[in-house]
């Protein structure tokens, strides 16, 4: 079982940056591939960031490629999402996610991972 909290959600004006923390409690967080994912109101719940076990690999959605950072702190059990250059369209519930497959590939969809957070919420002034 894992359990995941998510911080560093909170207001932030249009161009400015968050950095987003997830603590992951258990023994198997370095082997788990981690993903974040939001939902913005009225909308489905879409992929942001994956990160594999080693955190080696990466992946992003486009909309946030370039300007966000998604990396691990294996020692500390902590996942991490640096948004940066923040448009409105960002505002969301932000989640992580952990699979529960060990050593896994990184993973787009939602069905890939098991165990979820509570969300933080991300709202970008314009």
């Amino acid at each position: 079982q894992v359990q995941l909290v998510e911080s560093g959600g909170g207001l932030v004006q249009a161009g400015g940056s968050l950095r987003l923390s997830c603590a992951a409690s258990g023994r198997t967080f370095s082997s788990s591939t981690m993903g974040w994912f939001r939902q913005a109101p009225g909308k489905e719940r879409e992929f942001v960031a994956a990160i594999s076990w080693s955190g080696s690999t990466k992946y992003y959605v486009d909309s946030v490629k370039g300007r966000s950072t998604i990396s691990r702190d294996n020692a500390k059990n902590t996942l991490y999402l640096q948004m940066n250059s923040l448009p409105p369209e960002d505002t969301a519930v932000y989640y992580c996610a952990a699979d529960s497959r060990p050593y896994s590939n990184p993973e787009r969809s939602a069905h890939d991972y098991s165990y979820w957070g509570q969300g933080t919420h991300v709202t970008v002034s314009s």
